[in-house]
């Protein structure tokens, strides 16, 4: 058993944030970080664009940038909360600078600031186009200087600890008391006993097979939150990027920045017809959700797997120099942006739900937060802004510090069984596993898309129960293993997704749904 005084689950910026925070003010006080990959692996490290953030007031404005956020979350977003995160978002900003994050520059020496779908100005601070690989780099930097922090890599938390598990009665007011983890190298599943517990476990883009996530945006956090009977709500809005690069295979695919359109890049269909004018004033500038639903709709059409992005009239050398990341990978596969078109499709990329949260970060269970992807602040409504998913996750896992800063320590002298797999075995294949997540994806891409329609959610209710039931039964009697828990996580996720879609009755921002008015 370890014991710790706050488990943090994930080590993108949500918890690394967190974690430096909570360690600087108590040195005292032992921070445990899980995270089930390398400690590097994770959502913030692929996030291109940026960090949305008020920096010029002389053109911009807190208003202009909590107008442009509104008009995303198509009225559904909380006020209260947008006026408060976009506030407080150049201060959180500056700690990430005296962190040691770097950002670009223009020639005076200010901040280079781009634009992106939606914005009304230019406001978004980068590094290059590998934004989030450098706040993440700078974090972990950070991090391995402080002696009360322990990172542990290739741990998976398998589920959280609540009454379910103690032998306590069990009250209207579920509490967490940490976690139980699975050591992937060793195999053996740990008790971790903690204070508080923090979870910073990124999205879900992985259940659908096509997206910009890596592999490992499984929804875990989601799910044990969900099993450990935490409010999930808005799962129903599930951001699709619309240009990520066409890749026939199934599993993660490139992300080909927003930035790119902000740099005046044209969407065309194959015969070249600049399609997005027939939908939108704005074009290719029109919000995510808009560029989405307009390039289903003539992927349907047309039947064709995927659309163009044309750069061939921009200035080549400038693109190099602002996007250096996307003219090498398109160079390694024989796109020349100079004289090619670059095939590209919407895939899955932000989920703008998840756990219920208030301001402070709290679930509707004692002793557990929730802060990035995997929490739902009101911040994003229906569809969220280009790059204020970073800006998010510096606020929250902000706000969650200075709540805990201000909570005493509780004895904990009560015994947490530990994890018990009497009866279970190694599973002999993978081939089960593999299937059943192989469906699964393409359950969710087909009938949960873009475009979704009552008459496929509710089949796809009778497909997914079929899945559930066969891999549930695969749990109960298997030693537990990383695919395996994904697994299961996934469904869960798309359980949710699919449930809270058939309860929305009117399309809003990133939903939509062809028999809904």
């Amino acid at each position: 058993m370890i014991t710790t005084d706050y488990l943090v689950i994930g080590s993108g910026v949500a918890g690394l944030t967190f974690a430096v925070k909570i360690a600087e003010r108590f040195p005292k006080r032992k921070i445990t970080i899980v995270t089930k990959g390398n400690e590097d692996e994770s959502n913030t490290k692929y996030a291109q664009g940026g960090v949305a953030v008020v920096l010029d007031m002389k053109e911009d404005s807190f208003q202009k940038h909590i107008e442009d956020t509104l008009i995303a979350g198509d009225g559904l977003c909380d006020e209260s909360v947008v006026q408060m995160v976009i506030k407080e978002g150049p201060k959180r900003f500056n700690e990430l600078i005296q962190w040691g994050a770097n950002f670009d520059v223009d020639s005076e020496g200010n901040f280079s600031l781009g634009k992106e779908g939606g914005h009304s100005e230019y406001r978004v601070v980068h590094h290059k186009d590998i934004t989030g690989y450098e706040v993440e780099r700078a974090l972990l930097q950070r991090v391995h200087q402080l002696e009360n922090v322990r990172l542990l890599p290739y741990h998976f938390a398998i589920d959280l600890i609540t009454e379910h598990h103690l032998q306590k009665q069990i009250s209207q007011q579920l509490s967490c008391y940490g976690a139980y983890v699975l050591d992937e190298k060793t195999r053996e599943i740990l008790t971790i006993k903690a204070q508080n517990t923090i979870l910073a476990s990124g999205g879900i883009g992985k259940v659908y097979g096509h997206t910009t996530n890596p592999e490992i945006a499984t929804g875990d956090g989601i799910a044990m939150a969900y099993r450990a009977k935490a409010q999930i709500q808005d799962m129903e809005f599930v951001q699709f990027h619309p240009t990520a690069l066409y890749n026939p295979e199934r599993g993660t695919t490139f992300l080909i920045s927003e930035a790119v359109r902000g740099f005046g890049a044209y969407l065309r269909d194959k015969n070249g017809h600049r399609f997005m004018l027939d939908y939108d004033e704005r074009a290719e500038l029109a919000s995510r959700d808009i560029v989405s639903q307009s390039m289903d709709n003539e992927l349907k059409k047309s039947g064709d797997t995927h659309v163009f992005l044309d750069c061939t009239h921009l200035d080549i050398a400038a693109f190099k120099k602002h996007f250096p990341n996307i003219h090498e990978k398109c160079k390694n596969l024989h796109i020349d942006i100079a004289k090619d078109w670059i095939p590209v499709v919407p895939a899955s990329h932000y989920l703008c739900g998840g756990i219920a949260v208030d301001k402070n970060g709290k679930t509707t269970i004692e002793n557990l937060f929730a802060c990035g992807e995997c929490s739902r602040t009101g911040l994003h409504g229906a569809n969220r802004l280009a790059s204020n998913s970073l800006l998010e996750a510096l606020v929250y896992a902000h706000n969650i510090f200075e709540h805990l800063s201000t909570k005493t320590v509780q004895s904990m002298d009560f015994e947490i069984p530990e994890w018990n797999d009497e009866g279970t075995i190694v599973p002999k294949e993978h081939i089960l596993i593999q299937h059943n997540l192989f469906e699964l994806q393409a359950l969710m891409r087909d009938y949960v898309g873009i475009v979704r329609s009552n008459d496929r959610l509710t089949k796809a209710i009778t497909r997914l129960d079929i899945i559930y039931k066969e891999v549930e039964e695969l749990y109960r009697t298997s030693k537990v293993n990383t695919s395996l828990c994904e697994l299961r996580n996934m469904i869960n996720v798309s359980h949710l997704i699919i449930g809270q879609s058939l309860l929305r009755k009117e399309n809003r921002g990133g939903y939509f749904n062809i028999d809904t008015i």
